[in-house]
């Protein structure tokens, strides 16, 4: 069992701690880099991780003590100070605001400008439009349609009318005979045979036979001479500048990154990797030492104290002293309102028999019985003859 538990705990360990598998084929660089590189890199981190475990735990303090009480803080008082504040300069500015611009002009426009446009030019107007120029205008239109319209009217459809169509007929025959037919013979029977057959023809022959295969011949020789002169650069370009280029440069510096640089930089960020765990838990370590060692020397007689001494004596400060006074001070609170409330009773009798006694001379002069007072029910407004009357004193006053 123990031989089993002694296989497993590498595996375990080596699949939860060990860095990631390398590529195969990184030759012996990658082992001569890897153990100097973990080393000085492990020399390097751990002082940072420190710092940086440190700076956070100091950022997480100060957030907890500091930052958060002040940021509630400041949402306090923004909420109960410069929100009122706020509000209330808000209000007094809109109400000056209003008071001095808005209001005066409201008031000129509502009682001064609205009354005198209305009475004196909008319903003066409506009254001279409804009763003079409206019936003014009927009389007019009257007029114009009975002694103008319909005679013009009448003598457009009886005369001018088919005077009108036979005279544009007229007009049409003669503006075709003199201007639409002479012209179109002339383009038909002249210009059209004339351009055809003594310039389109010509050209199109020219263009056929002798300029298309010059223009062959033009080309091909073109051809022919920039091949001669591009061939050469072209051949220079793949069989000198590409070889070089390629077998000069790109190779030896594609080589030199695949086995040189990429398993430095690939060792130096797993050492990277290895040390900042490391030295997390270095600096863990560190920080549960100093914990421990602040806990025993300063919390741990803190809290005896605190258990020991300062709970106890609280108790019975509070058993001794706070209670009894507080329980002695509610009795004579009690004590001092029943004598006020006597007191109150006792002079309002009083002031009730001189006041009946001024109203009634005869009654003043009988034997009077002392009045039964109305006291009030508790929790209710209405008064109950005949009922004893109690201080209201809550239950949380009594004790």
């Amino acid at each position: 069992m123990a031989d089993m538990e002694s296989e497993k705990s590498p595996q375990t360990y080596g699949s939860h701690q060990a860095p990631a598998h390398y590529e195969p084929g990184d030759g012996c660089l990658t082992t001569v880099v890897r153990i100097p590189v973990r080393i000085v890199v492990l020399l390097v981190v751990v002082p940072v991780r420190m710092v940086w475990d440190l700076l956070v735990v100091c950022g997480r303090a100060a957030e907890r003590v500091l930052l958060r009480p002040l940021g509630r803080a400041l949402a306090w008082v923004f909420e109960n100070v410069f929100t009122p504040l706020g509000l209330a300069t808000t209000w007094l500015a809109v109400f000056i605001g209003k008071a001095l611009f808005v209001w005066p002009w409201v008031a000129l426009w509502r009682y001064v400008v609205v009354p005198v446009v209305t009475y004196g030019l909008v319903v003066p107007l409506v009254w001279v439009y409804r009763q003079l120029l409206t019936p003014l205008g009927h009389g007019i239109a009257w007029l114009v349609e009975h002694l103008l319209v319909a005679p013009a009217g009448w003598l457009y459809r009886r005369l001018l009318t088919p005077l009108g169509h036979g005279v544009t007929a007229v007009l049409a025959w003669l503006g075709r005979a003199l201007f639409v037919w002479p012209w179109v013979a002339l383009w038909r029977y002249v210009v059209v045979p004339v351009v055809t057959y003594g310039l389109v023809v010509p050209l199109v022959w020219v263009y056929r036979q002798l300029l298309t295969p010059l223009g062959h011949g033009l080309a091909w020789l073109l051809t022919m001479i920039g091949r001669g002169i591009v061939w050469p650069w072209v051949a220079l370009w793949r069989y000198v500048v590409v070889p070089v280029v390629t077998y000069g440069l790109v190779v030896p510096a594609v080589w030199i990154y695949r086995h040189i640089l990429a398993p430095v930089g690939r060792e130096i960020a797993a050492a990277v990797g290895v040390a900042w765990r490391i030295a997390g838990y270095i600096s863990r370590a560190v920080g549960r030492a100093i914990k421990w060692f602040a806990w025993n020397v300063v919390g741990r007689p803190v809290r005896w104290f605190y258990q020991s001494v300062c709970t106890p004596v609280g108790h019975a400060v509070r058993d001794t002293i706070w209670r009894p006074a507080k329980k002695a001070a509610a009795e004579a609170g009690l004590a001092v309102r029943g004598a006020l409330q006597a007191a109150r009773d006792t002079v309002r009798a009083a002031r009730e028999a001189i006041w009946s006694a001024g109203r009634d001379p005869v009654r003043l002069r009988q034997p009077m019985e002392p009045g039964v007072r109305q006291a009030r029910t508790l929790g209710s407004t209405t008064t109950v003859p005949g009922a004893a009357a109690d201080p209201e004193i809550s239950l949380h006053k009594r004790g």
